[in-house]
């Protein structure tokens, strides 16, 4: 059995990356609609999931200090849980939109404008990253570091952005939580 060569290794996700990359932003677009009857509003999970954008935000800065320090098994294991931390949060963020209202913003004036453009640009960037996050991590299974190390840095400060553009939409607006 010959061994796959890195492009070759990337190319057996390829299509995966594409399928994840149009069912996430889908599901979770079709399960925002959906309304679970007769269930208990998940209230207690906005501020869980922020602290878990918050902490993602803290490891990739850690994960990018770690691998500029050499330390490869460090900054693997940050990402890892990164990926997982993210995947948690839409986990949670799902389930609270199917058991709650959406939240009116009630700020007024220019805060008003500056929540609006956090949010779309949030929106809109957490499902431009997921492919991103993707190539990347399969470049990087794949040991493929050239090419890793040339996306990662369009990757990284877009889910950078995610991550904080996600805690501070929150704490604009938490005081508007029934």
């Amino acid at each position: 059995m010959s061994k796959l060569q890195p492009n070759e290794k990337e190319a057996k996700y390829k299509k995966w990356i594409i399928i994840l990359s149009i069912a996430i932003p889908l599901v979770v677009a079709v399960l925002f609609g959906v309304r679970i009857p007769n269930v208990e509003p998940l209230s207690f999970l906005p501020p869980i999931y922020a602290t878990i954008n918050g902490l993602t935000a803290l490891l990739l800065i850690t994960a990018v200090w770690a691998i500029k320090n050499n330390n490869r098994a460090l900054h693997e294991r940050l990402m890892t849980t990164a990926i997982v931390f993210s995947a948690l949060f839409l986990v949670m963020y799902v389930a609270y939109h199917m058991t709650s209202d959406p939240t009116p913003f009630g700020g007024e004036g220019a805060l008003k404008y500056v929540y609006y453009f956090v949010l779309i640009s949030h929106i809109v960037l957490s499902v431009a990253v997921i492919p991103l996050v993707l190539i990347t991590y399969v470049r990087a299974l794949a040991e493929s570091f050239p090419r890793h190390r040339k996306i990662a840095k369009v990757t990284f400060p877009i889910w950078l952005y995610v991550a904080v553009s996600g805690v501070v939409v929150y704490l604009m607006i938490s005081p508007y939580y029934v």
